[in-house]
């Protein structure tokens, strides 16, 4: 798995899933397409418009706190998201993330540098390979352990529900 797109930076930490996908939102029923016109629009409010196909995020440490609603991952997968890259994220957020088959990597040399660099390397293409385990970004690259099989064809099936589909 490969994946190139435009970097969008969200340089804080303890980004939760309120801001994600707002809470007001939570019991609406929306499908997963609207609930994509939702995508950190607590953070950025023009983000659902402006991400295109295949652009990553990176941000800082505990991406994904706070509750467990499935939305978060959901609005960010179906605007276009390819992967994100953090310090480090809450852990049901990074289950949920598997089970939506929206790639996840850990890194917190890369996350620390495009932090640093953040006005520099605004709108600048950034690319991870999934299957040698190394994030391109300008002149860097960075290293990051390789998904297990069974999460890397999780991915590969669309999630985990058509996983399971495939199984049976």
């Amino acid at each position: 798995m490969k994946f190139k797109g435009k970097i969008w930076i969200f340089p804080d930490d303890d980004i939760n899933t309120d801001v994600i996908f707002p809470g007001k939102y939570t019991y609406d029923p929306l499908t997963p397409e609207q609930m994509a016109k939702h995508a950190m629009e607590d953070y950025n409010p023009n983000f659902a418009k402006e991400v295109a196909k295949g652009d990553i995020i990176v941000t800082g440490k505990n991406f994904g706190c706070g509750s467990s609603r499935e939305q978060a991952v959901i609005s960010l997968a179906k605007v276009g998201v390819s992967c994100i890259i953090a310090k480090s994220f809450a852990r049901i957020f990074y289950r949920n993330a598997i089970n939506q088959a929206l790639p996840l990597v850990i890194s917190f040399d890369c996350s620390d540098y495009v932090i640093r660099n953040k006005y520099a390397l605004k709108d600048k293409e950034i690319s991870v390979d999934f299957d040698i385990g190394i994030i391109k970004l300008h002149d860097e690259e960075f290293h990051f352990p390789k998904l297990d099989s069974q999460a890397l064809e999780i991915f590969k099936a669309g999630g985990l529900v058509d996983y399971t589909k495939n199984r049976l």
